[in-house]
């Protein structure tokens, strides 16, 4: 029977849903982390997604993702209902962080066609002595001892939640919302009856404003599908949908040998599965005066008293009341409002395939475009190109307009990349034994999607350097006269198509005469320069090459020499690049500076000699026609020009990659004034070819690392023109 259950079609909603839901629990928690305490709706959050994710986990058949997210849902479910006293809160954030990790991690298995085969058994055993051990707290101070001693409320410890007596509301209805009682009886041969009700679950949220079923805990309960052989499965479902539409997902076949569908009133709905025992009554009144009574659905039979007649204040129709036990003490949820029917969510997942296909289409339509725009045929003189000018320009509006849709499809906020590294600072810091606080500026700053792929494990570098090297411990901080508390900063900024992130900390900044003593010993200095000559940015630099460490002890995360390394190389592949500022006693600043994109950019095409070149048009502040007096020789061969009265120095691309031919005199070439993070140069280029969209294309990867280049473009006759890094030439 297990063959028959297909899930093929359901994996894929099962790892999108759940990686949100992992993604919003770590950023929940470590919003919460440097709180004495998680509040109401940070444990309500947390309780919520473990018990949807061990929901579909065990529908996927998961059983360690069910049994270790059952775990974790017991331990808030605690928290929540009992608010115990004195609960270690960093404690708690640790076993969160590690579950997610757990789930993550399988996760990543089920992805990679693996089996989900990690033992949760370590994980579940630490779970279980926390929950005991909060509950031994809880004991002398339960909430029955509490209301005995008359225990006030400024008595009560800073990280104890008080909260107003649990009782289920139902969702706000609106006069288009309709209730249902649903009964679904499965034939005694069926298997797994379980598993197929929480199918039957899962197939109505899609219409659901709201949704209950008995039994409630059918998956990781055993003994709930004894239940529901006996006495059926019941759902109570409010939603704008109608009976056809309901019987439509919820079908009579093999498995299901009968599906009765009862439309019932609001009040009826709230009451639940049966009109027992009533312990929290809610009131709702709608014109004429009707009134109903509901159940608490969630709650402890502990017994219900029933409400006195007390004077109501006026309801308007269609407004949820809630009536509590005291008289007067009315709240109003909220007020009914028209509501057009349930429309389907307006977006959907697309492969990560796909898009980066779709792109390299883009790419090409624009090479053809160029092609076709400057095909030499279109030259020949005499020819009437009136309609194919019109033709054209619409072709390149349209592509414009193509390439500006599937940039922003594929342009993603950094907010995911810097809670990774929030994640970070909070785990090294642990065992590092430092107090440090992470704060975050501009994370909502979007970048190309290959870019986020490109960068995440260089910041994770530069961030657990800031956090090991950086920081100081807590003694030398106090030592020093500093806050006991460190500061990790992650910046990001847009600028001139590129993006700046920025590491920050307040530590004890980078040690001058300790980085030049280690490149003394490397012997990486020139023997003929003394260490005066050597700039602090020099300095700094030497800490990225390869196998340079200051530390003279490897540990858990440094003093391998390889973390700075990596970041230069990854960054260098997309064309970025790292600039490191210090202060010593204040801290240090590393800055990653990479474009916006990888793809499709505006460029200025030149030519020098026989080659050509493309600039990126961001960078070009002007061009200016030079004569040879206003030139400036040095005897060491350095070149300078005057221009309105501003002092530039001169780069000859000719000489700069050793060309044989190419424009000797300055008159007969174009300069073109650069300007690069408030450096400026003025370029030296035979002549101006024009402006084209220019598709980027890496250098491949047996070509050495050449300075000046970031890449390599097609252009419109077919010939191939190298992309300038305009840093390079001006660093």
């Amino acid at each position: 029977m297990a063959e028959e259950f297909s899930t093929d079609g359901m994996l894929d909603i099962y790892l999108f849903e759940n990686e949100q839901l992992l993604e919003q629990l770590q950023d929940r928690v470590l919003e919460q982390k440097d709180a004495d305490c998680f509040d109401e709706d940070s444990i309500n959050e947390i309780f919520r997604t473990m018990h949807t994710i061990k929901g579909s986990s065990g529908i996927m058949m998961f059983d360690n993702i069910t049994a270790i997210s059952h775990k974790l849902e017991d331990v808030f479910f605690y928290l929540r209902e009992s608010h115990p006293q004195n609960v270690p809160h960093l404690e708690l954030v640790e076993h969160v962080l590690e579950v997610q990790d757990f789930i993550s991690g399988e996760m990543d298995k089920i992805k990679n066609g693996e089996t989900a085969d990690g033992d949760p058994a370590e994980m579940l055993e630490r779970l279980d002595a926390f929950l005991e051990k909060i509950k031994g707290d809880g004991k002398s101070e339960g909430k029955g001892a509490a209301k005995e001693k008359g225990t006030k409320k400024e008595d009560v410890p800073s990280n104890v939640h008080e909260e107003p007596k649990q009782f289920y509301i139902a969702p706000v209805a609106t006069s288009a919302s309709r209730f249902y009682k649903i009964y679904i009886t499965f034939f005694p041969e069926t298997e797994m009856v379980d598993v197929r009700a929480y199918k039957a679950v899962y197939t109505l949220k899609e219409i659901a404003e709201d949704l209950l079923y008995s039994p409630e805990d059918i998956i990781s309960d055993e003994s709930s599908a004894d239940v529901i052989k006996e006495e059926g499965f019941k759902i109570l479902l409010q939603t704008q949908s109608s009976e056809e539409d309901i019987r439509k997902l919820v079908k009579v076949g093999y498995d299901i040998q009968k599906v009765e569908i009862f439309e019932c009133k609001a009040e009826e709905f709230l009451q639940g599965f049966d009109f027992g025992e009533q312990e929290e009554q809610i009131d709702l009144e709608s014109g004429g005066g009707e009134k109903g009574s509901g159940t608490k659905e969630k709650a402890e039979n502990n017994g219900g008293g029933t409400k006195k007649e007390t004077k109501k204040p006026e309801i308007a129709p269609g407004d949820f009341v809630i009536q509590s036990k005291e008289p007067g003490r009315q709240k109003k949820l909220a007020r009914d409002k028209p509501k057009a029917k349930t429309e389907k969510a307006s977006f959907i997942s697309v492969n990560v395939s796909k898009m980066d296909q779709l792109m390299d289409l883009i790419g090409e339509l624009v090479i053809s475009e160029s092609v076709v725009l400057q095909n030499p045929d279109l030259k020949v003189p005499g020819l009437n190109l009136n309609s194919f000018n019109k033709a054209a320009a619409q072709l390149s509006k349209i592509s414009t307009d193509l390439q500006n849709v599937i940039m922003s499809m594929r342009m993603v906020p950094l907010t995911n990349t810097f809670q990774k590294m929030n994640r970070i600072v909070f785990d090294v810091s642990r065992k590092l034994g430092k107090e440090i606080e992470f704060e975050m500026v501009g994370e909502h700053t979007e970048v190309d999607k290959n870019i986020i792929e490109h960068i995440s494990d260089p910041l994770m570098h530069l961030v657990r350097n800031a956090v090991d090297h950086g920081i100081e411990t807590n003694e030398e901080r106090a030592q020093s006269g500093k806050k006991e508390k460190g500061k990790v900063t992650m910046s990001a900024r847009t600028e001139a198509g590129k993006v700046w992130i920025c590491v920050e900390d307040n530590g004890k900044g980078l040690d001058r005469e300790k980085i030049l003593a280690k490149a003394r010993k490397q012997g990486i200095l020139d023997a003929s320069k003394p260490d005066s000559a050597y700039t602090d940015k020099e300095v700094y630099q030497f800490i990225t090459l390869p196998g340079f460490s200051t530390n003279e002890q490897v540990t858990e995360y440094s003093g391998r020499g390889v973390g700075m390394d990596v970041v230069v190389q990854n960054i260098q592949q997309i064309g970025g690049t790292l600039e490191i500022e210090s202060t010593p006693g204040f801290g240090s600043i590393m800055s990653l500076k990479i474009p916006l994109t990888l793809a499709i950019v505006d460029g200025i095409v030149i030519e020098t000699g026989k080659s050509a070149f493309v600039l990126e048009t961001g960078v070009i502040k002007e061009f200016v026609r030079v004569t040879e007096d206003m030139m400036i020789h040095e005897p060491c061969g350095d070149e300078y020009i005057m221009i309105r009265g501003e002092c530039y120095p001169v780069v000859r691309l000719g000489e700069w990659y050793k060309m044989s031919e190419y424009a000797k005199n300055v008159e007969d070439g174009v300069m073109l004034i650069l300007e690069v993070e408030e450096k400026k140069i003025c370029l030296f280029v035979d002549r101006l070819i024009g402006e084209q969209e220019i598709v980027v294309k890496p250098i491949p990867s047996y070509i050495k690392k050449v300075k000046g280049l970031s890449g390599c473009t097609q252009l419109g006759d077919g010939s191939i023109a190298l992309i300038l890094d305009a840093a390079g030439l001006v660093g």
